[in-house]
């Protein structure tokens, strides 16, 4: 039996294939070529039990090639994988050799990979994403500008609304609103292409039973929904809701040891979009639900403010949990009984 581990790099990787006894059968630096992947792995195809892909930025390509091409691919979460610090040397052979390694003695920490339509609609959920970040940081500009020059600052909803026309009847400097009416070509490009994203989202997802499911929790609304439906993908990789809410970062992440405190796990192991909805989730939720108010205030008590946000966050999340699980709408007196 072979196993091959591929150490995955921006225009090259290093390709490794060992035996039962970890000795390397084969090993070589690529470019990131498909063709020539494949054509290294090929006399060993019949032996190979499996092939562990890092998981980088860059891995679609790849992995949907090695299994069109019939090989059993594993994408390893490298946010959980650590090597013994007490190594002398180590390098990219070293990490390729160290992945086959892992999926021989069976403890390869992997990622779920989806199929190649489900990653695209989410990857377009994640272009959202981004778009509004960016039309955010073109809004503060101007609203930073206002403030200095008039010493008051305008909402972004007023930004939104600003023409050439009405910044020319501000009373500024020309030299400012020019600036001013550059931001704002920025954000009417940004919010015209937001909503043709969100447009294309609602006709993929909408339809499905599960989104109209994640609608009913308190503080969950259309595009909320759609970010948690996409990023949790088959519900049923999760064996319990406390796997799900590890995922979504709304769980502590510290080490212990006899009752005392002595340091913090990988708090960024997880998916941080999922840990952005539940946030957003949780302080919406504390405008339109009674009870998610009386659990935030007595959290808030004996805590603070961000640990209060924190933990409805994770009473939300363990309740989409079971939404998505049990298929059932969602029921104010199971979350916060």
């Amino acid at each position: 039996m072979k196993y091959s581990g591929i150490d995955l790099h921006s225009n090259n990787s290093v390709v490794t294939v060992t035996d039962e006894e970890d000795r390397v059968v084969a090993e070589k630096r690529m470019p990131n070529d498909l063709a020539k992947i494949l054509g290294l792995l090929e006399p060993w195809r019949k032996e190979i039990a499996g092939v562990v892909v890092e998981s980088t930025f860059n891995w679609y390509w790849l992995v949907d090639g090695l299994q069109a091409a019939g090989f059993n691919v594993h994408l390893a979460n490298t946010t959980a994988i650590k090597k013994y610090e007490g190594l002398k040397h180590s390098g990219d052979e070293a990490d390729a050799r160290y992945l086959a390694h892992l999926l021989r003695l069976g403890i390869l920490p992997t990622g779920t990979i989806l199929p190649p339509e489900q990653r695209a609609v989410r990857d377009l959920a994640r272009k959202r994403m981004q778009l509004v970040r960016s039309r955010t940081t073109h809004i503060l500009a101007v609203e930073n500008i206002t403030a200095r020059q008039h010493g008051s600052r305008i909402s972004s909803n007023q930004v939104k609304r600003l023409t050439p026309e009405s910044i020319d009847q501000m009373a500024l400097p020309d030299d400012v609103a020019f600036a001013i009416k550059t931001n704002v070509a920025v954000i009417s490009t940004l919010s015209v292409q937001i909503d043709l994203l969100e447009k294309r989202l609602q006709e993929r997802i909408a339809g499905r039973p599960e989104y109209g499911l994640l609608t009913s929790v308190p503080g969950i609304g259309r595009v909320l929904a759609t970010t948690v439906l996409l990023e949790t993908g088959p519900i049923d990789r999760f064996t319990a809701p406390g796997n799900f809410a590890s995922y979504a970062r709304c769980v502590d992440s510290v080490r212990t040891s006899n009752g005392k405190k002595k340091g913090e796990g990988n708090a960024k192991n997880g998916n941080k979009y999922l840990a952005w909805a539940f946030v957003e989730a949780a302080n919406f939720a504390l405008r339109y639900c009674v009870e998610a108010k009386r659990f935030y205030e007595r959290k808030k008590a004996r805590t603070n403010n961000v640990v209060a946000i924190k933990a409805l966050a994770h009473k939300l999340a363990r309740a989409c949990f079971h939404i998505l699980k049990e298929r059932k709408p969602f029921d104010v007196t199971r979350c916060f009984a």
